[in-house]
C-alpha cells in the first residue's frame, strides 16, 4: 500500500511539472532606460533649417543692412509671397514681386519691410511684410596674423579695432603689438590705419582705436 501510495504521489509530481513546462512564458517588460540608445529618431525639422540672425541675436532694430545678408521675407496671407529667400545683391539692391527694385544696403529691417510694403500697396490691399534677417554676410570683419583664432566675424553692431582682437582670442604672445594695421578697400586703392597696441591699452593715442567698417582687414605681424 504504501508503494503504491508513493508511485500516485510521483506521477502526480511528474505530471505538475509537465503541465508548468508546456505553458507559454510571459515576456519580460522593457524598461525604457535600458532600450537601445541607437534606435532610429525622426529627423528634427529645425536640422534642416536656417536659423534667422534675429532669433540669435536681442536686438538688430539698428543693423544696417550690406550687400551679401540674405533675408527671408513673407507677404502674410499671400500665396506664393511666403519666405522667400533674397539675397541682397553686391549693388545693395533687392528685387522683390509686386515691388520691383528697392535700394536695402543702409537701411535697417523695420525700413525696409515700409518700403516694400508701400511699393506694393498699388496691387494688394494693405500688405502686411515681415522680414527675417538671416545670415550677415555683408557686414563682416577680418582678423589675420597672430591672435588665438583669426578668421572672419560678421557683426551686427559697429566695432572697433580693440573689439575686433577681442573677438578673435586676443593676441599670441609671438605679436608684433606695435606694428598693427587696418587695411580698408577704397575704390582701387587701399586704406592703411596704424595701429599700436600697446599705447592704446596705456590710454594713449586713442584715436587709433577706429571704427571698422565692412570688409576691413585687421593684420598682426
Amino acid at each position: 500500500m504504501k508503494h503504491l501510495i508513493t508511485s500516485i504521489s510521483l506521477f502526480l509530481v511528474l505530471a505538475t511539472v509537465a503541465f508548468a513546462e508546456s505553458q507559454p512564458t510571459a515576456p519580460k517588460p522593457v524598461d525604457a532606460k535600458s532600450a537601445d540608445s541607437k534606435a532610429i529618431e525622426p529627423p528634427s525639422a529645425a536640422s534642416h533649417s536656417v536659423t534667422p540672425v534675429s532669433d540669435q541675436h536681442a536686438d538688430l532694430s539698428k543693423y544696417l543692412l550690406s550687400p551679401g545678408d540674405l533675408l527671408e521675407i513673407t507677404v502674410w496671407k499671400e500665396e506664393g509671397l511666403q519666405q522667400q529667400q533674397i539675397l541682397v545683391a553686391p549693388d545693395g539692391n533687392i528685387t522683390f514681386p509686386f515691388a520691383g527694385t528697392i535700394m536695402a544696403a543702409g537701411k535697417p529691417i523695420a525700413t525696409l519691410q515700409e518700403t516694400i510694403a508701400g511699393k506694393m500697396g498699388a496691387y494688394i490691399a494693405d500688405p502686411v511684410v515681415n522680414i527675417k534677417l538671416l545670415q550677415i554676410n555683408g557686414n563682416s570683419i577680418f582678423v589675420v596674423g597672430k591672435v588665438n583664432k583669426p578668421g572672419q566675424f560678421p557683426t551686427n553692431r559697429r566695432v572697433d579695432v580693440m573689439q575686433a582682437l577681442s573677438l578673435a582670442g586676443g593676441l599670441t604672445v609671438f605679436a608684433d603689438e606695435s606694428s598693427i594695421k587696418v587695411l580698408r578697400h577704397v575704390g582701387k586703392d587701399i586704406k592703411v590705419f596704424e595701429f599700436d597696441y600697446t599705447d592704446v591699452v596705456d590710454g594713449e593715442h586713442l584715436e587709433q582705436n577706429i571704427i571698422l567698417e565692412a570688409g576691413d582687414t585687421v593684420t598682426v605681424p
